[in-house]
Order: structure tokens, then sequence, then C-alpha cells
């Protein structure tokens, strides 16, 4: 599995920190997302597990990994998926959760990314994850996309 850390830098083990999370705020959602950027010779991939904790804002933990540059855009952002959906199957087989999968794909036709949106969605709902995509509720991807930079 991924090593993620908090934003301090911090190791933390996904399950027991998700445990606790859920402890301290039984309403918590969990969303899982990726985001890539490619970055001189390297493809950066962050995936985020973050905590919408009802009207206490969000808290998140990440795990980064790099590649050797992907220069095709389909490749890169089906990797995303794959992350994603990957950290979720993980995550949902160690602990009983419900997680959403934020996925970094637009929903307006006029982007590339939209024509990944019916496999990568279709792909994650037939695991019975409930999918965002942008514009809707990007709490994860977001955060991401942060770290990716």
């Amino acid at each position: 599995m991924l090593l993620f850390k908090n934003i301090k830098g911090d190791r933390i083990d996904p399950v027991n920190h998700t445990l606790e999370v859920i402890k301290n705020y039984p309403y918590t959602e969990i969303h899982i997302g990726t985001d890539s950027q490619n970055i001189n010779k390297e493809t950066r991939y962050t995936t985020v597990i973050a905590y919408r904790l009802g009207t206490r804002g969000v808290h998140y933990i990440f795990s980064r990994s790099s590649k050797k540059i992907i220069r095709d855009m389909w490749t890169r952002l089906w990797k995303e998926a794959e992350y994603s959906i990957d950290v979720a199957e993980w995550m949902t087989q160690k602990i009983t959760i419900k997680v959403e999968i934020d996925m970094d794909y637009n929903g307006d036709e006029n982007f590339k990314s939209h024509k990944l949106i019916s496999a990568a969605k279709g792909w994650a709902n037939s695991l019975g994850y409930k999918v965002n995509v942008k514009p809707n509720n990007q709490i994860a991807t977001r955060a991401a996309d942060y770290h990716c930079k």
C-alpha cells in the first residue's frame, strides 16, 4: 500500500487514522481522489483520503509518487482512476466504511478528460462507489492538485 502522510509530513496509517476520525466524527464523509502533473521528466501522482467532518471542515492525508513521464494524457488520467479505486478497495476491505471517489475529470464536453468519465465512473460504480466529477464535490482532488505541484 502507498505511504500516506499528513500535511506536517508525519507518516500515517490510513486504516487506524480513518478509524480514529470516525470515532471522533461519526458523520464523516470519506472521499478518495488522485491528481497528476507532468513535471520535468516525471509524472507525479498524489492520492488523497479526505475526511469531511460535517460542518467542521475537511481534514486529509495524502500519498505522493512519481513515475517516468507519461506523455499520453489518456494513460496518465486513467492511472488517476486506478490509484483512487485501488486505495478505496484496499480501505474498504480493511474496514467497513462508505467511500466516495472524486475523479478529476470534467463533465463539460469541451474538455478532453470528459471522454474518460463513462468508463472510469462505470468501473467505480460497478464496485459500489459513488463518483463525483467536476464541477461537483471535488474535495479530495482539490487537495491532491495542491500537493501535486
